[in-house]
């Protein structure tokens, strides 16, 4: 006899056509706060002195740490089929990713 008390644990997640595009970024700044982890996506073109913050996420650290522990096991499954993965920045064209505090909302 099945038991109706107990809740469903299953999450539907819409995904919005608009979203499912996706934005892409090759910068991300990350700083934090005592309650809250902030993310930059930026888009860098070349040849061009400006870019713009394309999305910005903001995570708690319980989230962030989930966020880091699941980026780790899908670089680690991608690299497992793809060989490594060159995260060489020695040209420096990249800026250093910020991680110092901010402001508190």
């Amino acid at each position: 006899m099945e038991n109706n008390n107990e809740p469903n644990n299953q999450i539907q997640i819409e995904l919005p056509e608009d979203v499912a595009q996706g934005i892409y970024s090759n910068l991300a700044i990350i700083a934090h706060s005592s309650s809250e982890f902030v993310i930059d996506f930026v888009r860098i073109l070349p040849g061009l002195p400006k870019a713009k913050v394309q999305s910005r996420i903001i995570l708690t650290p319980e989230h962030a740490k989930r966020l880091l522990y699941a980026l780790n096991d899908n670089i680690n499954r991608f690299e497992s089929q793809n060989g490594p993965i060159s995260a060489d920045n020695s040209s420096g064209f990249f800026p250093p990713i910020g991680n110092g505090p901010i402001g508190e909302a």
